[in-house]
């Protein structure tokens, strides 16, 4: 990455999406493999120079004096000036599409949001090299700023997305992680992916909660953690030949099949992740799986276009008679990463 400079006076936009994971759960802060992509949904963060070190902000998402999200941002201001960049007092705004606690890493489109917008401010050009860069500092801020403790895969999807593709990444050297664009061509063949939202709320930056209590687990050796770990990492490799092959009806099998794992040997799913799961399936969708850490969140969804309203609706129907909530639904297609909306001059 370039030299840090002095900001320059104008009001720079960024924007940087939210992510799907379509398989490879749990397994980046294990040395593994995950196939995720950024998607539309996305924060925006639009920033301007202060003549104080004051940092002023909002957000269109929580109250001006709820602590927990201005944590990330001053962990992204904390970890770029550690990185030495010289950065002035701000000026921010945050707007964004992404569900808080979704699965959907709001939290990383966030960091990466601000990371680019801050980037911009300083005119500082982001290389392949660069958006790496950004990406490791964003997550070294919701790691040791916010105390969530991530594993990387989120950032990287964020920043490294490009349309119409997934991104193979491999965590075998946690420190240089490998990543392979994939093409995931899934319009071309008649199908949708179609996200799930079940509304239960999860929180990863919740010190003794569940994901770090797995992390731990993995760490101690747990047989039944790890065993997912290493089958995981095998689908995630048979998903990839899939797609390649155009195997349709076996990435859906691989992805039923991640879910039963993070269901019963990583227990981080909840009756509404498995009731979305088993009901798209028996409406006819090629496979489902929960997406994120778990607890809650999200589902992902592999069905034909003609057959993802009966998805929806048999979902919907299926949350009433339990007495739920009624789930929100989102068709999702890989876009590209972070970017510039609006540069200083």
């Amino acid at each position: 990455m370039h030299p840090p400079r002095q900001a320059t006076g104008e009001t720079v936009v960024a924007r940087a999406p939210g992510r799907v994971n379509l398989i490879g759960e749990h397994t980046d802060y294990n040395g593994g493999l995950c196939l995720p992509f950024a998607i539309q949904l996305a924060t925006t963060a639009t920033v301007a120079a202060r003549a104080d070190d004051r940092i002023r902000m909002s957000s269109d998402q929580a109250a001006p004096d709820d602590p927990h999200w201005q944590r990330y941002v001053h962990g992204v201001v904390t970890e770029l000036r550690r990185a030495g960049w010289e950065l002035p007092g701000l000026d921010l705004a945050l707007t964004s599409t992404v569900p808080l606690g979704g699965g959907l890493s709001s939290s990383a489109a966030l960091e990466c949001a601000v990371a680019t917008a801050l980037a911009g401010l300083l005119g500082i050009p982001l290389d392949g090299a660069g958006r790496r860069e950004l990406a490791e500092i964003c997550r070294r801020a919701e790691t040791d700023q916010v105390g969530a403790p991530t594993g990387g895969m989120d950032q990287l999807a964020s920043m490294l997305g490009s349309a119409g593709h997934a991104l193979l990444i491999d965590f075998a050297d946690a420190r240089s992680p490998v990543t392979t664009p994939v093409p995931l061509p899934v319009a071309a063949a008649g199908l949708v992916l179609l996200v799930t939202d079940t509304r239960v709320r999860h929180v990863l930056a919740d010190g003794d909660g569940g994901y770090a209590q797995r992390r731990r687990e993995c760490a101690a050796g747990d047989r039944r953690r790890l065993r997912h770990v290493a089958s995981e990492n095998d689908r995630v490799r048979a998903a990839v030949a899939a797609i390649g092959a155009q195997d349709w009806p076996g990435l859906g099998s691989l992805m039923t099949a991640s879910h039963a794992s993070l269901r019963d040997d990583y227990e981080v799913s909840v009756a509404q992740l498995d009731l979305v799961v088993e009901t798209a399936v028996g409406e006819g969708a090629l496979g489902s799986r929960l997406t994120g850490g778990g607890f809650g969140g999200c589902t992902i969804t592999l069905v034909a276009a003609e057959r993802a309203a009966a998805v929806r609706t048999a979902v919907d129907s299926a949350f009433h008679d339990r007495g739920w909530s009624a789930p929100a639904h989102h068709l999702v297609e890989p876009g590209p990463g972070a970017a510039l909306l609006s540069a200083a001059g």
